[in-house]
């Protein structure tokens, strides 16, 4: 099993941590898109910083928290993307969606 979590943090932050992959991308999917609706803050921000390997699942996640965010009329960022995910992200031409360097 993976180890991975996403959770509430401070002030609109959900936090991103763990292995990113098929073994951990169902239930995280789930549990971020139940935060970002109970999130009574309209301005989220997902913080990356503790994902320590992620799969093209881990992009997966971030697109459809995206989506989630924007469904229920709510930004979404992403900060603290590893050098992993940032290279899957170019790779596939996504960076700029998440706001990341050429």
């Amino acid at each position: 099993m993976s180890d991975a979590v996403i959770r509430q943090g401070a002030n609109g932050e959900l936090l991103l941590a763990g292995v990113l992959d098929y073994r951990s991308g169902p239930d995280l999917r789930e549990q971020g898109r139940a935060l970002i609706k109970a999130s009574p803050a309209r301005e989220l921000v997902l913080d990356c910083a503790d994902v320590a390997k992620s799969s093209s699942v881990g992009l997966s996640l971030l697109l459809a928290f995206m989506r989630d965010a924007k469904a229920a009329g709510k930004t979404l960022v992403v900060r603290g993307l590893p050098q992993d995910m940032q290279g899957i992200a170019r790779v596939s031409g996504l960076h700029e969606l998440l706001g990341l360097p050429a």
